[in-house]
This record gives structure tokens, sequence and C-alpha cells, in this order.
């Protein structure tokens, strides 16, 4: 007879457990939910909300596997993901095989190393009901939106269409935000940049690049700025510097991963998750849906180590984070590398790349802040009110930024950029002017979502959790509400004013304004269901609403009072 049977939901993550348990032990997999509601009918008895499963006709052999298996077996561990969904996977496994919920052992681990499965092994723990009623809270809840709403928009306006309690909230922004676009009202502005040169002791001249502290409307207000120049002096009036330090991000969550690996590899978000969960079934990184950004004590000891081994020990700088977005369950980790010691691994390509950004990042997040003086220059126009302004950085101290930058979103002002290192000036110092440009700019409008950005907007608005934002933007894009794609810019004239001497000059160029690659872009349809879920059901399409429904789950998982 089996001693001991244990059950996950992967394949993959059978076969790498199985490697860390002796003879005793078989472990299958249930690859995946072996029960669920019912596909065509609505399955749940509105009088007592109780949901009716069904074994799908695919999970049947699987089933019959298990329960042959479950037989012969002196003791079952029930092993599926921590979450809410790998607990319903154990319930639901109890259920259908016939389980003492009280003598049957569930055991948890958040990343798929021999001491984290042995530990599981001997501390063993009952069924977490609290989250399984979560997920069929949720899984209900999601089914009477979609199962009410999607005939309605059949009838009234187009078959086979559908609507969700997430999935319809996610499209809303997307049209938001084309509308916005639609209605921005481009201005027109003057931005105004001169170089200047400063003549060293020995003869040689250093460019300073510096630009106008104030922008200018119109054609004749550039004018008339250039002809007091032609017959300013430009002199130093004053040098600031200050000390500034920049701090490295915490460890990835589920939805900062998705958005870095979107910036920094070109992942899209179902396709980081797929790597993700490679690497976690193989051992590699921790568990990839969370939302914490703490680091184990054994992690940052781990990280500690290697950061004065590579670097130093002034590059070391332990250091926990704390959890700020909505809902996040901080007893969770951040996602980290099982072994700090591996700053490379075995794999795919995709594997490797992700699995490096991982590590960078964990890393960089114990590391020391990068130390940076920055310098202002204010140079006097003889001549004008106006101040030209340059700004320079040196790094004095590189810290984290040896190992990693974070990136932003096209569309955030705050990028992490550094300006040039400027030469030795001071106060009083003439500097020579060589050319000023006045080039004429737009106002930018709002730019639409990425799928990175529309993760963040999502989290920042508490809609949704780390397991749905993945399935939720290749739904809207299955359903064909939205597409991911470029938009074709258009051509615009814009003019150059040039300062050279004693001459200006005027020209006209053309550049190609608008173009977007990779965005999400909503289709007619997806409007037209959008406006008209907004009209007739304004409450399923509130952001507060599916925000406030998230957190009443979080209180059921919590032992709370909904």
């Amino acid at each position: 007879m089996q001693k001991n049977l244990v059950i996950v939901e992967s394949p993959a993550k059978a076969k790498t457990i199985e490697k860390f348990l002796g003879e005793d032990y078989k472990v299958m997999s249930s690859y995946g939910h072996i029960r669920d509601l019912k596909k065509k009918e609505l399955s749940i008895d509105l009088d007592s909300m109780e949901p009716d499963y069904e074994i799908p006709k695919e999970k049947e052999k699987v089933v019959k596997e298990l329960k042959s298996n479950a037989k012969k077996a002196e003791k079952i561990w029930l092993a599926s993901d921590e979450d809410r969904e790998g607990e319903a996977i154990s319930w639901h496994l109890c259920e259908v095989l016939g389980l003492d919920e009280a003598k049957t052992n569930r055991i948890v681990f958040h990343e798929i190393t021999k001491p984290a499965i042995l530990d599981a092994i001997n501390n063993p723990r009952h069924l977490d009901m609290n989250l399984v009623n979560a997920q069929q809270a949720r899984r209900i809840l999601d089914r009477l939106v979609g199962f009410k709403l999607s005939p309605i928009l059949w009838r009234k306006v187009k078959p086979s269409l559908s609507a969700g309690r997430v999935q319809s909230v996610a499209v809303r922004l997307l049209v938001e935000r084309e509308r916005e676009i639609q209605e921005f009202k481009t201005e027109r502005y003057y931005r105004l940049n001169a170089i200047f040169a400063i003549m060293a002791e020995d003869g040689s001249a250093t460019e300073v690049k510096s630009e106008l502290n104030k922008r200018f409307n119109t054609q004749e207000e550039v004018e008339t700025f250039l002809e007091k120049c032609k017959i300013s002096k430009f002199t130093v009036l004053c040098i600031s510097k200050k000390p500034l330090k920049r701090t490295p991000a915490p460890p990835f969550t589920t939805s900062t991963m998705q958005q870095e690996a979107a910036r920094k590899l070109g992942f899209t978000v179902s396709q980081t998750m797929m790597v993700a969960q490679h690497l976690y079934e193989n051992g590699r990184i921790t568990y990839m849906r969370t939302d914490s950004v703490n680091l184990s004590s054994l992690c940052i000891n781990a990280c500690k180590e290697e950061i004065n081994k590579l670097w130093g020990k002034e590059y070391s700088n332990p250091r926990q984070y704390q959890t700020h977005s909505k809902g996040a369950q901080e007893a969770h980790e951040a996602i980290r590398p099982t072994y700090m010691s591996d700053a490379t691994i075995e794999g795919t390509s995709q594997e490797k790349r992700l699995y490096e950004l991982i590590w960078k990042r964990t890393a960089a997040s114990q590391m020391s802040d990068a130390q940076i003086e920055k310098t202002i220059v204010n140079i006097k126009i003889s001549e004008a009110n106006e101040q030209f302004m340059s700004n320079g950085e040196v790094i004095t101290f590189d810290g984290f930024l040896k190992v990693y930058r974070e990136s932003l979103d096209d569309d955030d002002t705050n990028q992490d950029g550094f300006s040039h290192q400027l030469p030795i000036m001071k106060k009083g110092d003439e500097l020579q002017r060589r050319e000023i440009s006045a080039i004429e700019r737009f106002s930018q409008g709002p730019s639409r979502y990425t799928e990175a950005s529309l993760v963040h907007k999502l989290e920042e608005l508490g809609i949704g959790r780390p397991s749905t934002y993945a399935p939720t933007i290749s739904t809207i894009q299955q359903r064909e509400y939205v597409q991911k794609g470029d938009k074709k810019g258009e051509e615009r004239k814009y003019s150059i004013y040039l300062l050279k001497g004693l001459k200006i000059t005027q020209k006209e160029n053309t550049e190609i304004a608008g173009s977007e690659k990779g965005k999400l872009l909503p289709t007619d349809i997806g409007i037209v269901v959008n406006d008209f879920l907004l009209q007739y059901f304004p409450e399923i399409m509130d952001y507060n609403f599916t925000a406030n429904v998230e957190g009443k789950f979080d209180k059921i998982d919590r032992k709370s009072v909904v």
C-alpha cells in the first residue's frame, strides 16, 4: 500500500516536489480545478445562494485516477497553491475524493525547495474554509454578473457578447482614456534652449547647455526675446549644490513584476505570468501571485552575503518594506529567487531574462541608497528679466544603481534619468553665447494604456487581485472589446528659431505626432458595450463597487465580518 499521496495542481510542480520526497511519497496532479459551476446553466440556487458544481468531462479521467490512488494511500496531503484558488482546489478534492477534511493534511509553502517542502510536511494544517468561502463568493458573484448581463447584451447589442464584474470595468478605463485623448485640446508653446561656452585658463572651451526658465506662447514673444539676446551678456548669477539620494524600489509583487517585465523585456502580462509559473514550479522563485513586498529574514541575510561578496560591505543596506496596496496580504512574501547565490540559471531565454530581472530587483532592494550631487546654475541675461538654467547631476556613490534602475511608464514625468555633468564655474563668470534655439512644442494629452500601465491602474483602484490581472487583460482582448496595436500619428509642422551670431533664422520642420506602439485601444464594439452597461447598470460599472467587493472578499478570508 502506498503510504503517502501528495496532490498538487500542476504536473511540473509535482515533478519538482517528487524529487524532494522519498520513495514513501507519490505526487500526483489535479491539473487545476477538478470541479466548477456548470457551463451552460446559472448553477446557483438564488434562494440559498448555494453553488451547483460538476466535474467537467475532460477531468473525469484525472478524478478516476486520483480516487484510485487515494483509496490505496494511508495518508493524503493536499499541496495546492496557498491563495484562495489553491485552497478551493484542495476543498474540491476533499469533496470529490470523499476525504475527511479533519483528517486530511493541507500543506502550503512560498517556494518549491527541499527545506520548504519538508518544513510544510512537518507542519500541516487543516483546510482554511475562510479562504474557500472567499473564493466561492467571488466565483458566485462573477457568475451572477456574467450570466445575468450577458444575455441582455445579446438581445440589445449583439450575440455572443459577455460582461464581467472586473473585465467590464477594465474596458471602461480604456474607453474613458480614449475619450480624454479625443477631447484634449493641444496648446502650442516655445521651449528655448541655449548652448554657451565657458573658457578655461588654458584657453579651451567647454559647452554648457541651458534651458530658459520661461516658455513663450507666441512667435512675437520669441522674436522679441531673441532680439534682446543679440545684445545681452550672459553671466553666472548663482550656483547651488545640494546632495540627493535615491532609494531602491521594493522587491517585486505580481503587479510590479508584470509592469517591469513589460517595460524592460517587452513581455505581455500573460507571458510574464506563464514564465514566472515555470520558474516557480522548477523551484527558482517564490510564489508569483502576491501583493506583499516583505522578504523573509533568510532572504535578507542571503542578499547581504551576496552583496558583500560581489560589491563590498558599503553596498549593503538590509531593509524591510511596507506594503501599501489595498488589501495586501502581509503574511505572504514578495517574489524573489529561492537561492540568491544563483545570479543566473539554466532555462529558456525568457526564463533566464525574467529570472535575472527578479534577481537584480531583489538584490537592489537590499543595497545602499545612491548618493547624488545636484548642481543648479542660474545664468543672468543682461537685457532680459528671464534666466537660463543649467542642471547637472553627479553620482558620488552609485549604490543600488550598480545593479538596477526601475523603469517608469512613458506618461510618467519623473523619469529616473540623470542630467549631464557641468564644468567648474563660479559666480560672475561670463559665458559666451554660441546659439539659442526656440522650438515650437505642443502640450501632450494623456497616453493610452499599455498592459503594464493598466495593471498599475487596476491595482491603484483596488480592482482585482494578483491572480486576476493577467486573465482580465487577456479576456478583454479575446472578447474583442480591446485590441493591442499601434496608433498611427499625423504629420504636423513646427517652427524653429535660431539665433547664431547676430542673425535670427526661422524655418519649418515636420514631425509625426501622436503615434503610439503596443497600446490597448478600445474597439467600436467595446465602446458600445461600455456605454450600454454604464447607462443601464451603473452600479456594476462603478469603480468603487468593484473595489469594495474585493475588500469584502478579503474580509471573508481574514475571518472578519462583512
